[in-house]
């Protein structure tokens, strides 16, 4: 990580995310028809800070030398979207709740590394699609909730029906669970993620 090289790539992949990002608050928008009007507003406003978030890395990315589309990129997220295209309660469920709260537990351990090699631009810019995204996941639990509420379902024991049948990826820790508590996961799926570690 102390070497420029190390970071453009790590920063590439930040940025990566966050543009998938964009395209996945859009696609909820627009794949999902009947739902209230704040779903709509909601995704909207998380595609909107997302673009920010994809700006900020962007620009940073260039500091170091390099520009987004150096390096190679994975395409997990949209993978997930594409499984999810037909079910709106599996994408609440395994895209923000999943994927993306991922990031939640991922970016602490990051910027400790990325300040230990000095780069505190790139610290702060994590802490500002930390905050995000708390807020985003917590966008996904709502409607997550209330989507199962709709259909009768009881949230915890859907979501491991979903995980399985999508092929959810097994969730792994160190969490972080103050963050993941601010995002609204309740203590019983805070309990399950523990027991599945």
């Amino acid at each position: 990580m102390a070497r420029p090289e190390g970071r453009a790539a790590l920063m590439h992949a930040v940025a990566h995310i966050e543009f998938n990002a964009i395209n996945l608050a859009l696609d909820a928008v627009w794949r999902f028809a009947g739902l209230p009007p704040d779903y709509y507003r909601g995704w909207l406003g998380v595609a909107s800070e997302e673009a920010v978030h994809f700006g900020l890395v962007r620009e940073h990315l260039r500091t170091l030398g390099h520009d987004y589309g150096d390096f190679d990129a994975h395409d997990g997220l949209w993978a997930m979207t594409e499984k999810t295209a037909a079910d709106p309660i599996a994408r609440m469920a395994l895209v923000p709740r999943t994927l993306e709260a991922r990031g939640l537990d991922v970016t602490p351990p990051m910027q400790k590394k990325l300040a230990q090699a000095g780069d505190l631009r790139a610290v702060a810019i994590l802490d500002v699609i930390l905050r995000d995204e708390v807020g985003h996941v917590a966008i996904g639990n709502h409607w997550y909730r209330w989507l199962c509420a709709r259909e009768g379902l009881d949230p915890l024991a859907h979501y491991a029906v979903l995980a399985q049948r999508h092929g959810a990826p097994r969730l792994k820790g160190p969490f972080n669970l103050e963050a993941r508590q601010r995002a609204g996961f309740s203590p019983e799926e805070m309990a399950a993620l523990s027991a599945a570690d």
